[in-house]
């Protein structure tokens, strides 16, 4: 079952690798994409907050457990 971290982790994932290989075939600035996306995971991480997770909410992603006990505490 496909849960949001899940579902993040894996987004997350394709952009890094998408952003590495359009570096290595079209441009160096295509690394700004990846330190984007790394600079998103790491306030995601203090803040609690990611509006990637919003998205994948809207598609109906759910709440695995793990998920489900952090946002009751």
């Amino acid at each position: 079952m496909w849960t949001i971290n899940r579902g993040l982790r894996t987004i997350a994932g394709i952009f890094i690798l998408s952003s590495l290989i359009l570096t290595e075939l079209h441009s160096k600035y295509w690394l700004l994409f990846s330190a984007f996306v790394g600079l998103n995971l790491l306030q995601s991480g203090f803040t609690n907050w990611c509006g990637m997770m919003k998205i994948l909410r809207r598609f109906g992603l759910g709440e695995g457990e793990l998920e489900s006990q952090a946002a009751r505490e």
